[in-house]
C-alpha cells in the first residue's frame, strides 16, 4: 500500500502543517502540500519525497478547481490546518479580520472536502486543526476563538453527511505552541500592557496543568493515530491537545 493513497495538507508549511507532512510520509502516504507561497512549498517539497505541491489560496473558491486538478491517487485524509491572523481582542479587533477567519477556516474545510470529495476513499478522515481558544473563550484571541468554535459545528456536521459513506470527521483542538506566531501576538500583549515578553509567556504557560505550550509534534501524531480503522468510532468529536489549559466540562 505504500504511496498509493495521498494525504492532503492545507498549511503545510506551518510550524504544524511541516509536521505533519512528514510524519504522513512516514505513515506511507504520499503528501499533496498545498499553500498560498510557491517559494515555501517547493521549500518544503525539497524535503521531502514523497511530497507534491499545490498553490492555492483555501479562502477562495478557486482552490476547488486547484485542489481536485492536483489529486493523482485515492485520498485516504485530508488535514485542514491554516493559521488565521492575529487580530486581537473582541473589543478592538476590526470585523472584517473576523469575517475573514470563518472563511478560512469554515469555508476552507468546505472547499477542501469538495475538491477532494470524488477521491475519497470509503475510510477517508477529514481532519481539522482546530484551537483551544474554540472552546475555551477569551476576550484576547477574538478571531482564533470564533473561527475555531464555528469550525467545529461544521466539522460535527461533515460527520453526519459524510458517515453513510464510512468516512469519519474529526477536530483537533491545540493549545498554543511555542512558535513564532506565538511570539507575535505575545510581543502585542506584552506591549499592550508594558511588561516584559517572558512574562506573558509564562502566564500563558501557567495556563497550562503541566507548564507546556502543545508541541507540533503532537499535533501530528494526533492525525496520524486517526489513520487507524478504530479511530472511525470518535467521528464528530474534538480531540483536546491543549496541554490541561480546558477548564470547562465536558
Amino acid at each position: 500500500m505504500l504511496y498509493q493513497h495521498l494525504a492532503i495538507v492545507v498549511g503545510a508549511t506551518g510550524t504544524f502543517g511541516t509536521e505533519i507532512v512528514r510524519q504522513l510520509t512516514e505513515q506511507g502516504l504520499h503528501v499533496l502540500a498545498v499553500g498560498r507561497s510557491a517559494d515555501a512549498l517547493t521549500t518544503l517539497a525539497s524535503q521531502f519525497a514523497q511530497v507534491s505541491i499545490c498553490q492555492a489560496d483555501i479562502s477562495n473558491d478557486s482552490a476547488i478547481d486547484a485542489i481536485g486538478a492536483a489529486i493523482d491517487r485515492p485520498v485516504k485524509m485530508v488535514v485542514h490546518g491554516p493559521g488565521v491572523t492575529v487580530a486581537g481582542g473582541i473589543l478592538t479587533a476590526p470585523t472584517s479580520a473576523m469575517v475573514d477567519a470563518v472563511n478560512i477556516k469554515v469555508g476552507g474545510i468546505l472547499r477542501l472536502t469538495r475538491a477532494a470529495d470524488d477521491h475519497f476513499t470509503q475510510s477517508a478522515r477529514i481532519v481539522a486543526i482546530g484551537g483551544h481558544y474554540g472552546l475555551e473563550p477569551t476576550e484576547y484571541a477574538a478571531s482564533a476563538g470564533v473561527a475555531n468554535s464555528a469550525l467545529v459545528n461544521v466539522m460535527r456536521q461533515l460527520s453526519i453527511a459524510y458517515g453513510r459513506r464510512g468516512i469519519s470527521a474529526h477536530t483537533i483542538a491545540p493549545g498554543p505552541a511555542d512558535s513564532e506566531r506565538l511570539r507575535r501576538v505575545v510581543t502585542a500583549r506584552a506591549e499592550q500592557r508594558g511588561v516584559a515578553v517572558e512574562e506573558v509567556l509564562d502566564e500563558l504557560l501557567d495556563e497550562s496543568s503541566i507548564h507546556q505550550f502543545t508541541t507540533a509534534d503532537q499535533v501530528a501524531w494526533a492525525v496520524c493515530n486517526l489513520l487507524d480503522d478504530r479511530a472511525i468510532g470518535m467521528t464528530g468529536s474534538t480531540i483536546m491537545l491543549d496541554a490541561g489549559r480546558r477548564k470547562g466540562l465536558p
